[in-house]
């Protein structure tokens, strides 16, 4: 899948990688809030995080590479 075919998936909640990554990256997803120390959510502009399998979360902003890329796929969670 293109980047264009996965955004309007992952806009609605889905996760998703490249299957070119090397396996380290999880899964990218868009967020939309924040949490706060008191527990509260607060709406922010709109931003990728990527899931991996030993930092936890990191910003991620794609690259030209990502964006042109067609090995986009969608991915399960639980």
């Amino acid at each position: 899948m293109t980047f264009e075919e996965i955004l309007p998936k992952v806009k609605k909640g889905a996760k998703a990688v490249r299957t070119g990554w090397n396996g380290f990256e999880l899964y990218i997803e868009l967020r939309e809030e924040i949490g706060t120390s008191d527990g509260e959510f607060l709406k922010v502009t709109p931003y990728f995080l990527i899931k991996t399998s030993d930092e936890g979360y990191s910003m991620f902003s794609p690259t030209p590479c990502d964006i042109l890329a067609e090995d986009w796929k969608i991915v399960p969670i639980d």
